[in-house]
């Protein structure tokens, strides 16, 4: 009987541990599984090692983020990175077992050239008719294969541009690329010039990506009525619209909505806070 408040105080201690365990990050474990995955594939270890390396290190600065507990946006932003490394990883190993596949095949009808030349009279020209569809046949192969490559390339060109220059973020709605005030001189929503390179970068994202539609959302600051604000934003949202249609996207991939000053993203108390909430965000819906 003296072993029982040892048991219970054990068991306590048990529930208390398993209470204070923090909750998971389904971005950070998701990106963890690609890893896992990644790494247990022969071909990107070995034909992207740098990229596996790159890859790892992204993993490593989200595990951080995650460790020292910094907001979710972070730790999702990261993993979103670390997600899209692996991606590259991969798309970089296929694309070079592509080419090794492509010097194989010209190597082969290198050889089959060469055998030719040294046989016999009486069957050379029946076996140079095979050879001849052979080598068409594997002509066709090289060429698909060269395709091949050239798309990977690009794909992979593609996601880095996307990384880098839309500085997309992966959330619950979807992927999101956040278009500041900077746009819109205050209370208007025209357009300004400078935000042309910014239309021109996501009408590019359209245009690689033709299965992709989008909404466009419009927010303000505090400032003014709710009905004023939700009117400009709405209109802030239809002039983003507007231009990616005059920049080639179809109108029926996108859609707009205002949301007025709803769903800040900073404190309306200060100047700063107000700039980050009159934003525009257009909203990729996630792929299949």
């Amino acid at each position: 009987m003296r072993t029982l408040p040892f048991v219970v105080f054990a068991v306590t201690a048990a529930l208390t541990a398993c209470a204070s365990v923090p909750e998971r990050n389904a971005t950070l474990d998701q990106a963890h599984g690609r890893f896992t995955t990644a790494q247990a594939d022969p071909q990107v270890a070995a034909l992207a090692p740098e990229e596996m390396q790159r890859a790892t290190e992204a993993l490593r600065a989200a595990d951080l983020a995650w460790s020292e507990k910094d907001s979710t946006a972070t730790v999702d932003h990261l993993a979103y990175l670390a997600a899209q490394r692996l991606t590259i990883a991969q798309e970089t190993a296929s694309n070079r077992a592509s080419q090794s596949v492509t010097a194989g095949a010209a190597a082969e009808r290198n050889q089959l050239r060469l055998a030719l030349r040294t046989q016999q009279a009486d069957l050379a020209q029946q076996t140079l008719t095979a050879s001849q569809r052979s080598v068409a046949q594997k002509t066709t192969a090289l060429a698909y294969e060269q395709a091949r490559t050239e798309q990977s390339e690009a794909r992979v060109a593609d996601l880095e541009s996307e990384l880098h220059d839309l500085n997309a973020k992966k959330t619950d709605r979807g992927m999101v690329v956040t278009l500041g005030d900077v746009l819109f001189n205050s209370g208007q929503s025209r357009l300004l010039p400078g935000g042309a390179r910014n239309m021109e970068k996501l009408a590019d994202v359209f245009k690689r990506y033709p299965q992709r539609t989008a909404t466009i959302e419009g927010y303000t600051d505090s400032v003014g009525t709710d009905s004023a604000n939700l009117r400009l934003s709405e209109r802030r949202a239809s002039s983003v619209m507007t231009a990616l249609v005059n920049l080639g996207v179809p109108s029926d991939r996108l859609s707009t909505r205002g949301y007025g000053s709803q769903m800040p993203v900073a404190d309306n108390g200060t100047s700063t806070g107000r700039q980050m909430n009159r934003r525009v965000e257009v909203v990729f819906a996630t792929l299949p």
